[in-house]
């Protein structure tokens, strides 16, 4: 039995929008579809290249509707704030990556967005970044760049941890000499009543 035909309408998804990544293009598919009718919603994919909208002939007031909200929501997509998971696919980095270049400020946020995530009783906050950041980070190579720096810092880190070890080291065994030289040098106790203990002549 043949499917009944579909209503099909598309829309260019540019490389300026998703920045080359998959994760990204998701991320505005679920922005589309948060702005839609339940109905609607579930008839938006992302697909290589592009945005389509599919749904039956017999809903063609629904079609309608939903695809000028979309439109809509396409003008200017490329400012969509990029979320962390977007940008860690976008840059080729990691979670850990990201959070550190973000506490020291090389990546910039741009603001936090907080949401209600499906199955959890607590509200996520996390920080956005611009496109236009994110971009000029992944078209400059930064990445590779910090994680140079990076290295070089850990480096010197290691070096510095290991003379701090060595000098202490170094402090504990002259300490330890210098106590040992004063108790060389002490004058031995004189024991009460060791003389007439000796003259006893017990020790021989």
């Amino acid at each position: 039995m043949s499917k009944p035909p579909l209503l099909i309408a598309e829309w260019p998804l540019p490389p300026s929008a998703t920045l080359g990544s998959s994760v990204r293009a998701k991320g505005i598919e679920r922005e589309i579809r948060a702005r839609l009718p339940w109905a609607a919603s579930k008839c938006v994919k992302a697909e290589a290249g592009h945005i389509a909208l599919r749904m039956p002939q017999a809903a063609a007031a629904e079609f309608s509707a939903a695809s000028a909200k979309i439109l809509r929501t396409l003008q200017g997509i490329e400012d969509l704030p990029v979320l962390p998971r977007e940008a860690e696919d976008i840059l080729t980095i990691s979670a850990r990556e990201r959070h550190k270049w973000l506490k020291d400020g090389r990546l910039r946020s741009t603001g936090t967005r907080t949401v209600k995530l499906r199955g959890r009783a607590k509200a996520v906050t996390f920080h956005v970044f611009d496109p236009l950041h994110i971009e000029d980070v992944l078209d400059r190579d930064l990445p590779a760049v910090w994680r140079e720096e990076d290295a070089r810092e850990a480096a010197e880190n290691r070096r510095r941890a290991a003379g701090k070890a060595a000098l202490t080291r170094a402090g504990k065994g002259k300490a330890a000499a210098a106590r040992n030289a004063r108790e060389a040098d002490a004058p031995r106790p004189k024991l009460e009543g060791w003389d007439a203990f000796e003259d006893e002549g017990l020790l021989r």
